[in-house]
């Protein structure tokens, strides 16, 4: 510890090379180098090793270094920041990109690792989620109120066994190669938990405190494992020995004859109607199949924003249109055994009507519908014919149906942000008939921006090299359509 695994460590390092430039290479290599290594040509060390910095300078990369191990990142970005200003002010563009690599590197490493852990200086978190008669032990390391990575384990527990009594001999067993933190967060207070703080004091020979919080930033770090928890034994279930029985018990809830072979599960993600997509993720008795993954951008022009109904009416038609027509074509097309759509009677509605229309209503459809206050494990379920039900909160096919349609809502809204970025990035200029890539970048050569174009005048556009009077008034007035 506190890395979780070798690739933790390495990406870290690899990290702090690009930030701190320190050198990686062994005393011998280092008296005896006559010029610069490849390392500093990419930027990954400052070549103490010729004298291209100094001692002094160097000694005060390695402070910086060991300050932001110690979980400062902050103070030492904030002090990057400022050499950055004074070198770009000094008109040293060069040094002042430098620090600005260095930044980035630093910004990067400290948004991967944070997650909430202010006060928490050093600190192990476990959470303990079992169901159906298995677990999992989710761990992360903070250290210096950064996380540095985290591991799952699955015990092999006995059903008789209380989450108490698991944690407890886990946490005996974990320790016994491991440093011990001074605090311990856990979901489960373990079984004879005073016992176990002086056991673990004794070993580090220091006070070792184990806690359970129940509010606040301790609280946060412990539902953040708990999660990583649930969704990892989630993953475990869905591709271990388990799956028969899953299947099984999916089976009987659904009226279906046979196990499905092909699930598709459907979720569409946006934001006041905006940037709208649709997800289809695809699983089968192996487990999630990626490749036959799909997205739909929803585009009907017809459509209100927000409209839920109608964006799983187009995914819908987009979706199985396409199946019957590669169907008519003769070529080799695998039918769903079961749809999962994310919604209610009117999702479940909309999608009946569209593959009725189709010929294709003797595929089952079921609509999930989230629970009170979104609840897991209070879904209800809805299917022609039938009045909506729940499954048992134990039930091993809720829990794996609830995997699914976790993992629809996260592709969704994966294939929703990439579309939401892409639309952020667009240039203005791209959207004006006439403005082609050459145009372009000679207005942005000429005003730096498309901001800088939308503020200039019909006269000052004139002036960009391949701009007519026509043209110029064609920009002037995208920009400005109230002046039209």
């Amino acid at each position: 510890g506190p890395f979780a695994s070798t690739w933790a460590v390495n990406r870290t390092l690899n990290t702090l090379q690009k930030a701190f430039l320190l050198r990686s290479c062994s005393d011998s290599v280092y008296e005896t180098r006559t010029r610069p290594c490849m390392l500093h040509q990419i930027k990954r060390c400052s070549a103490p090793c010729t004298g291209l910095i100094s001692l002094e300078d160097y000694a005060g990369l390695v402070d910086e270094a060991s300050a932001f191990l110690k979980g400062k990142s902050r103070a030492v970005i904030a002090r990057l920041s400022d050499e950055m200003t004074a070198a770009a002010e000094a008109m040293d563009y060069e040094q002042a990109a430098r620090v600005r690599d260095r930044i980035r590197a630093l910004s990067a490493i400290s948004m991967e690792n944070s997650v909430s852990a202010d006060g928490v200086a050093e600190a192990d978190v476990f959470a303990l989620f079992s169901e159906g008669g298995q677990a999992c032990v989710q761990v992360f390391f903070y250290r210096g109120g950064q996380n540095w990575g985290g591991r799952a384990y699955f015990p092999r527990v006995d059903k008789a066994d209380t989450d108490p009594e698991i944690l407890a001999a886990f946490l005996g067993q974990f320790y016994e190669d491991k440093p011990i933190p001074r605090l311990i967060l856990s979901n489960v207070r373990p079984h004879e938990l005073e016992l176990l703080e002086e056991a673990f004091a004794m070993k580090a020979e220091r006070k070792v405190e184990i806690a359970n919080p129940r509010r606040g930033d301790k609280l946060s770090l412990v539902d953040h494992a708990l999660t990583n928890a649930r969704e990892a034994l989630g993953r475990k279930m869905a591709e271990g020995s388990a799956q028969g029985k899953i299947l099984d018990e999916v089976c009987e809830a659904f009226g279906l004859e046979s196990w499905p072979e092909r699930i598709e599960i459907y979720d569409n993600a946006h934001i006041q109607g905006t940037n709208a997509v649709g997800g289809m993720v695809v699983a089968g008795p192996e487990g999630f199949q990626k490749s036959q993954y799909r997205k739909f951008n929803i585009k009907g022009e017809d459509l209100t924003p927000g409209d839920d109904y109608g964006m799983m009416r187009e995914v819908m038609r987009r979706r199985f249109s396409r199946l019957v027509k590669d169907e008519d074509a003769g070529e080799e097309v695998v039918r769903p055994d079961l749809l999962l759509i994310d919604g209610g009677a009117g999702q479940l509605a909309e999608v009946l009507a569209v593959l009725a229309d189709l010929g294709l209503d003797d595929i089952t459809a079921v609509g999930v519908a989230k629970g009170p206050d979104r609840d897991a494990g209070m879904e209800r379920f809805f299917m022609p014919g039938k009045p909506p039900f729940m499954l048992p909160l134990k039930s091993p096919a809720l829990y794996y149906i609830q995997r699914l349609r976790d993992e629809a809502h996260r592709f969704a809204n994966g294939a929703h942000r990439t579309r939401r970025s892409m639309d952020i990035k667009k240039n203005p200029l791209d959207e004006i008939e006439g403005v082609g890539p050459g145009r372009k970048k000679a207005l942005l050569h000429a005003f730096g921006s498309a901001k800088g174009v939308g503020r200039a005048s019909v006269a000052d556009l004139v002036k960009v090299a391949g701009i007519n009077l026509p043209m110029a008034e064609r920009i002037h007035a995208f920009f400005h359509p109230a002046q039209r």
